[in-house]
């Protein structure tokens, strides 16, 4: 991934935000057939290993855990808030016409190795994980044990566990850090009023002065 300096996102705090807030991560894998893509919700946990741990589950019919064993490369996608950005967002362009179009947006890249988990135990602790935070918000969260025992028993014979050891975190915050401040204000205040505040306050955050930008200057 090209990641020009005033891109570059190195904060752990804020990959692991990434990562938790948009969980649906893409896994990259490469075996002999050549390079594939599966798109699944992940757990992370940050407490496992040096770099913390990618968990999740696929369908037992689906060949990626045949065809990349225990001990493959592997890198999962994590994409969080993007959007279109006008140049005539830009109090500058007004003045003397020399913007164009772009796209914000925050991805991380989390290289690791894979570990196959085939596994009742596993899977099971997994789903209950997933379900439990997933959940939290409804008003009355769904939950394993809202089913049939032999229901859910037949359904885990059918899914198989993966884990993901990370070995590197890699981000890239494209918010206009490369513009004035008074353009990446306007940008983000005009992202907040067509309702995208998530990538309004990510690209508030990186104004000098800002609490946020602060702890990114000292972590990095």
């Amino acid at each position: 991934m090209y990641i020009p300096p005033h891109f570059a996102e190195q904060s752990p705090e804020e990959l692991q935000r990434v990562m938790r807030d948009h969980p649906l991560g893409m896994l990259v894998t490469h075996g002999e057939t050549g390079l594939d893509a599966d798109h699944i919700p992940f757990a992370f946990d940050a407490q496992a290993g040096p770099h913390g741990t990618l968990s999740a589950h696929v369908a037992r019919a689906n060949p990626l855990w045949q065809r990349c064993p225990s001990g493959s490369p592997v890198m999962v996608v994590f994409r969080g808030a993007q959007a279109y950005i006008s140049p005539n967002w830009y109090p500058s362009k007004h003045e003397a016409h020399r913007q164009v179009p772009t796209w914000n947006y925050e991805v991380v890249h989390a290289h690791g190795v894979l570990t196959v988990h085939d596994d009742e135990r596993f899977v099971r602790r997994l789903l209950a994980g997933l379900t439990k935070r997933h959940e939290a918000a409804e008003p009355r969260p769904w939950k394993m044990g809202d089913s049939a025992p032999e229901f859910i028993d037949g359904l885990l014979q059918h899914i198989v566990g993966i884990e993901i050891a990370i070995t590197s975190l890699v981000g890239k915050f494209k918010l206009s850090q490369n513009k004035e401040v008074r353009d990446r204000q306007g940008a983000a205040d005009t992202l907040e009023e067509r309702q995208q505040p998530g990538l309004a306050q990510a690209m508030r955050q990186t104004l000098p002065g800002s609490q946020s930008q602060s702890g990114r200057s000292s972590a990095g």
